[in-house]
Order: structure tokens, then C-alpha cells, then sequence
């Protein structure tokens, strides 16, 4: 039971990171109804900047602070990613008012490549380190219940616990501010929001600049603990299966989904692997991804479609 436990708070960690990087996905679909495949590279873009401006400011400033050198960073980070959410807008989204989706999810594919290509043109390509002061020693619960206790990594326990904070306080923003709303009326009908005075280049810079801010704090926490690399692109694609699950629409759905796919890959890989080969964790999420595509593809809680003719 205590091995049961120990993966099952595994699972519920690493969802909640999934589904951290899920909120960018929602965000940009639920402002302006694209579909964002840049989320991935702007999450590596925003661990570049900070690992890379974390390692400068010292220099910079003659400070040899951590602190310092973090907040700095952090700052600096997410100036640049107001920057490329601003020239996003202008060079990109603000030409592309009122076009055919498949248009806009091709401009988010050339934001990615962008992206890419930028990141390590400013930053490199090597392998760099986040150290924001989180404590990488673990924890033992339940010590009195199971023998040598359930071992939870006090990491993975802060994470969750600032993934958490960020979902509330991004349901606050939606559902109680002028600017939620403008951004939910934005995504129902572009020209309709232009009618009633919404300035839509404002609202698409504010969009993108929030889950850049989503991004960082994402980016920040996964290269803490995996270092920041490439790779790390094709982590955040796990939040694709994610965004599925609980529906393209739905902030909460974004991290229901995220739990569901965290504790699921863990348990299948520990319980199924042995039998099928291993290697489950790779592709659970997609394969529980298509089932709901197949039979309830608006996810646990997206709004259903309904056409009529």
C-alpha cells in the first residue's frame, strides 16, 4: 500500500506540472480560439532566459547573490516575454484578424520554429541550470502507517503547490475581471468584440503575455528539476493529450486532465509495464487522448458544439 501511495503522489505531482504547461494551451484558445503549438518552445524560450540571465546578472552587477541574480533573472525574463507576446501581435496575429483557423495554427507553427531557432541563437544550445532555491531532499509521510513511510520529493510538493496557486488565481482573472471577460468575448466572435469598442490587439498582447508568464513559471519549475535542454520542448508536448482530456476551453478541465494523465502513466508503467514491455509513460497520455477523441472529443469539460443548419 505504501509503494501504491508513493506512486499515486508521483503521478499527482508530475500532472500538476503538465498541467501548468496545459494553462498556456487554454489561454490562447480561450482568447482568441487558437489552437497555440508554440506553447511548448515559448515554455524552453522562457527556462533559457532565466537559466541564462540567472548566470549573467553577477557579472553584470558585481553581486554574487543567488537572490539577486533570481529575482533579476525572473524580471528580465518576463520583460522579454511581454516583448515577444507584443511582437507576436504585431507581426503575426494583428495581420491575420478574422482568418480561417487553420491559418492562424499554421502562424503558431512558424512561432515555434521561431522560437526555437531564436532561443539558442541567443542563449545556445547547451544544457543550463535553474537553481531557485527549491529543496530537492525528500520527505517521508505516514512513517507510523507504512513501513519506511511513502518518500515524496519536497521538489515536486512546492511545484504543485505553485501550479496550484497559479490556477486559482488565473479562474479569479477569467471569471471576475473586465479584462476576463474581454478576453472570453474576444474568443467567441472577433468582430463582434470589435463592435463594442474591445481593442483586440490589446487584449491579444495581454493573452499572450499571461501564459508567457504561465510558460516561465513552467519553465522555470521543470528546469529545476530536468535541467534546461531542447528537450524540454518535447516534454511540454505532453501538455497536448492534457488540453484534450479536459476540454480546450476549461482552465479547471486543463488540471483535472493534467492529474488524470500524471497519475495514470505512473501506474500503468508500474503495474502494466511489467507485462507489456515497459515503456508505457511514453505513450499513455496520446493513447487516452484518441479515445476521447474519438468519443467525447469536446474533453471532460469543453463546451459541446452544436451546428445547426
Amino acid at each position: 500500500m505504501g509503494f501504491f501511495l508513493e506512486t499515486l503522489f508521483g503521478g499527482l505531482m508530475a500532472g500538476m506540472l503538465y498541467s501548468l504547461i496545459a494553462l498556456g494551451f487554454v489561454l490562447i484558445f480561450k482568447a482568441s480560439g487558437v489552437f497555440n503549438f508554440a506553447q511548448g518552445a515559448m515554455v524552453l524560450f522562457a527556462a533559457l532566459a532565466m537559466a541564462r540571465f540567472s548566470e549573467w546578472i553577477p557579472g553584470w552587477t558585481g553581486i554574487e547573490s543567488r537572490l539577486v541574480a533570481n529575482v533579476g533573472a525572473f524580471l528580465l525574463a518576463m520583460a522579454l516575454m511581454v516583448i515577444v507576446a507584443w511582437l507576436i501581435e504585431k507581426l503575426v496575429l494583428g495581420k491575420l484578424v478574422n482568418q480561417e483557423g487553420i491559418t492562424l495554427l499554421m502562424a503558431t507553427l512558424g512561432i515555434t520554429y521561431f522560437l526555437d531557432g531564436a532561443g539558442q541563437t541567443l542563449f545556445g544550445s547547451e544544457i543550463y541550470k535553474i537553481d531557485v532555491g527549491l529543496p530537492k531532499d525528500p520527505l517521508f509521510l505516514f512513517e507510523s502507517t507504512f513501513e519506511g513511510g511513502v518518500l515524496i520529493g519536497k521538489e515536486d510538493l512546492y511545484a504543485a503547490g505553485i501550479a496550484a496557486a497559479l490556477v486559482v488565481v488565473l479562474t479569479l482573472f477569467f471569471q471576475k475581471t473586465g479584462t476576463g471577460r474581454a478576453l472570453r468575448a474576444v474568443a467567441d466572435d472577433h468582430q463582434a468584440a470589435q463592435s463594442i469598442g474591445i481593442p483586440l490587439s490589446r487584449i491579444w498582447v495581454i493573452v499572450w503575455s499571461v501564459a508567457g508568464f504561465v510558460a516561465l513559471v513552467a519553465g522555470i519549475i521543470w528546469g529545476s528539476k530536468l535541467g534546461v535542454q531542447f528537450s524540454l520542448s518535447l516534454v511540454a508536448l505532453k501538455a497536448l493529450p492534457v488540453v484534450i482530456l479536459g476540454g480546450l476551453t476549461s482552465v479547471p478541465g486543463a488540471i483535472i486532465g493534467g492529474l488524470i494523465i500524471g497519475v495514470g502513466e505512473k501506474l500503468s508503467e508500474i503495474y502494466l509495464g511489467p507485462m507489456l514491455g515497459g515503456g508505457i509513460e511514453i505513450w499513455f497520455a496520446y493513447v487516452l487522448a484518441l479515445v476521447f477523441l474519438l468519443f467525447r472529443p469536446q474533453g471532460l469539460f469543453g463546451e459541446k458544439i452544436i451546428d445547426r443548419v
